[in-house]
């Protein structure tokens, strides 16, 4: 029986993203548990007590785990290392900690946040909001991960430019995932973030 993959995220928008994406493309024989610790201050805190859970597990019914965590104003590199230490000290397998190819866990970090991963993919914009990928392309947002101040701020704008969502202060997070997540291409998803998640993803699905 295939092994579990439990996804570790910070806010309930990711895994409103990963409910509707992943079904469209996994196979589903694999089971997905996301786990959503409400915040990326709790997921930090907290990961490291349940990596020494699961070690304790025999590898054979052991879940296999993908950690996503926002980069926000943190340097990328510091925090996966961090992310990595803890899988470590936990005596668990990172692809970061082994030559083998064995391993339990895969950590991903979010570059700027989740938003970001929408502007890789101006033709589901399009879909959901019609007129909304030409406005983007327009503005210049050709690197989704070069975003500064807020991806989801620059995404409410740009969709409010091309006439939707007027009067709101505030993007609708979990709706916009949820419909996001329905319609996102991996294929064509110019977000470099975006696309290191989807191989980090399949290596463990490689191995399920």
């Amino acid at each position: 029986m295939p092994r579990e993959i439990h996804i570790h995220v910070e806010e309930p928008s990711m895994e409103s993203f990963l409910k509707t994406l992943l079904p469209r493309h996994i196979d589903p024989r694999i089971l997905f548990r996301s786990i959503d610790y409400g915040s990326k201050q709790q997921l930090l805190s907290r990961l490291p007590a349940r990596m020494m859970g699961y070690a304790r597990i025999p590898i054979d019914h052991r879940p296999l785990s993908l950690v996503l965590v926002d980069r926000d104003d943190d340097d990328c590199m510091s925090l996966k290392q961090r992310l990595n230490d803890a899988c470590v000290a936990a005596g668990l397998r990172t692809r970061a900690a082994t030559e083998t190819g064995a391993l339990d866990v895969v950590n991903r970090i979010v570059v700027e946040e989740l938003e970001a991963w929408f502007f890789g993919d101006a033709t589901a914009l399009d879909k959901e909001w019609s007129g909304a990928g030409r406005v983007i392309a327009k503005a210049g947002f050709r690197d989704p991960d070069a975003i500064r101040g807020g991806t989801h701020e620059a995404l409410l704008r740009e969709l409010q430019r091309a006439g939707h969502l007027r009067g709101l202060t505030r993007l609708p997070k979990i709706d916009t995932a949820r419909s996001m997540g329905a319609l996102i291409d991996p294929g064509r998803n110019t977000s470099c973030s975006f696309q290191h998640f989807w191989t980090g993803l399949h290596s463990l699905l490689a191995i399920a």
